[in-house]
Order: structure tokens, then sequence, then C-alpha cells
């Protein structure tokens, strides 16, 4: 999830509390038409951007003139777009592909439903072939409107993927307890500060966590891709996680065995490095009281491996990114 239900329950009052919607907000009661949707995520995302939010919202269950909490009917869980579910056909009638999530919130005996949308990343989010962006409360087509463009591109520039928010809302003690801190230190060489303020210090000097405009702390896409203890806590990365693939044959056509790193790049890089060496053979050699062990084939310390064995043309060992 990107946010839990106990931060959105927070952010709803801070959204309706808005005098008016925003670039990065809108409010619905039950319209729930698939292609409006769509161009509110395009729109909503790339005006996010142009804004420097972290996130856009949507939610349904609000009067849009008054901010009122009405309550709604919308179920995304069941919603569908002729023979597919909304969320699989949003997913691939975006261009390029954004993270948006639905969840569902009680507020007291009133359902709401929240939509929130990561921003663009480094190119305008298309709904088919055309990309929208919001103009104070209203949706527009973005070649229409130039300069909400120029500024787009210009935040793509400003603002790279790895400065992004991963994940929100967080407290201090969160944010440790997502990273692989200790990691971050001895890859460095650094010594371990002996408190919490210390510790969250170097991560932001880094980049790697920051706090967020109003309340809580954030966990930048670099901060997480590199010490995520789990990059499956952080759904807009989980893609991305390291794979190794073992081929039968230098052929790849058929797969003997594949492994998901679990970790970041950084935090789980040397268990990977073990791993891949395990396959390998290896000479063992008892000289006096010492027992040592030499690989035939030394692992390159680098997170691409595709190395063939001319002594073993049976075997190819090929790592690579899932994404990106």
């Amino acid at each position: 999830m990107i946010h839990s239900r106990d931060q959105l329950l927070h952010i709803i009052p801070e959204l309706t509390a808005l005098p008016a919607e925003t670039e990065w907000v809108e409010f619905k009661v039950d319209n729930i038409d698939p292609a409006m949707i769509a161009e509110r995520i395009s729109a909503l995302a790339n005006s996010a951007r142009i804004a420097g939010r972290d996130f856009g919202y949507m939610v349904w269950g609000v009067e849009d003139g008054t901010h009122r909490i009405v309550g709604t009917k919308f179920d995304p869980a069941t919603a569908r777009k002729g023979n597919e579910t909304l969320e699989s056909w949003l997913a691939h009638s975006l261009h390029p592909q954004v993270h948006f999530e639905f969840e569902v919130v009680q507020v007291g005996t009133i359902r709401l439903v929240v939509l929130t949308i990561i921003p663009a990343s480094f190119e305008p989010v298309r709904f088919g072939a055309t990309a929208f962006v919001r103009v104070g409360s209203s949706t527009q087509e973005l070649e229409r409107y130039p300069d909400h463009a120029r500024r787009l591109w210009r935040a793509f520039d400003q603002r790279g993927w790895e400065r992004g928010t991963a994940k929100g809302r967080l407290q201090d003690s969160d944010v440790l307890s997502h990273l692989d801190y200790p990691t971050y230190f001895e890859l460095l060489g650094l010594p371990l500060p002996e408190n919490r303020s210390g510790i969250l210090d170097a991560l932001v000097a880094d980049g790697l966590a920051g706090r967020m405009a109003g309340t809580g702390w954030k966990i930048t896409n670099l901060g997480a891709i590199l010490l995520a203890r789990r990059l499956t806590d952080f759904p807009s990365l989980a893609r991305k996680a390291l794979r190794v693939i073992r081929y039968a044959g230098v052929d790849r056509l058929r797969t003997t065995n594949e492994q998901v790193g679990g970790k970041g790049y950084a935090a789980g890089f040397e268990g990977l490095i073990d791993y891949v060496n395990a396959f390998f053979p290896a000479n063992e050699a008892v000289t006096r009281a010492l027992r040592t062990t030499t690989p035939f084939v030394s692992t390159p310390c680098h997170p691409r491996v595709d190395r063939e064995r001319a002594d073993s043309p049976g075997l190819r060992y090929h790592g690579r990114w899932a994404d990106r």
C-alpha cells in the first residue's frame, strides 16, 4: 500500500479542508466512467509533478463545491470496463506505466474511495495518445497549454526519478525499520551514529530520506531501491527487484532456476554474489590445518552477471534488472 488506512484517515481531512480542487486533487461522488478516470489519472500524475507534490489524489464520496463528505457507492474491486477489471484496463491504457492505488476508507459510517497516484517520472503520462493536465480545477489536453508542457518537462529535469517518494507520511522510526541503514554505514566505511537523529541526518544528506511538507517523513526512490529491507514494502518499486536466472544451455530457451531478490540493490548485493558463487565449481585444498576453497570462476562485483564458461558449455548465468 502507498498509504495505510490510518494515514488516509489523516490525509482526507487535509484534502477536504482545501478551499477548492487543485491541480493535484479532485473530488467525485459516484461518477465512475472508466475513460474519465483514465483522463484524471493522466492529468493528476502530470500536474502533481509540475506542482512538486509527492502524490495526486482523487476522492469519491466528497461533493466538489462544498467538500462535504457524503459517501459513495463506487467499488473499484468490482468495477469493470468491458470484460476487464477497471484496474487492469487502466493499467494498460496509460503510458508510460504510472503507479496508482484504490483504497476504500470508512470515515465514521461513511464509505469513501481514495485513488492515490504517483507523479509522472520522466515523460508525460498519456491516456491512449493524449496527455492531460489540470488547469485550475479542470482537466485539459496538455498540447493546448504549451506553458504547462514546458513546466512539466522542466520538472522532469529538475527532479529525477531517484528523488521521488517511494513511501511517505512515515514516523522517523518507520524510516529506520524499512531501510537497512547499518549496511549503508558499513559500505561507506563510516561509524554508526549513536542516536536516531544522527542516522536520519546522514540518510537525508545523501537523498535517501527526507521530511515531507507538513508532517511526517518519506523514503525516496533512491533510498528504497538501494537499502530496502523488503522491496515488497514499496509497491512502486517491487517490480525493479534484482533477478538472477540460470539457463540450461546458451540459448536461454529453458530456465532451470530463477531467484528474485527481496532486498534493495546495495543491501542485498553481497547475498546475491554468494548465491551466484554457489553454482560455480570450486577446488578445495587442505594445507596443514587449514582448508581453503578457490572458485574456478570469480564473480565480478557488478549487478550484471552474464558469464559463460568455456570448460562447461552447458551452464550460463545471467543476472539482470527486472525493470528499468
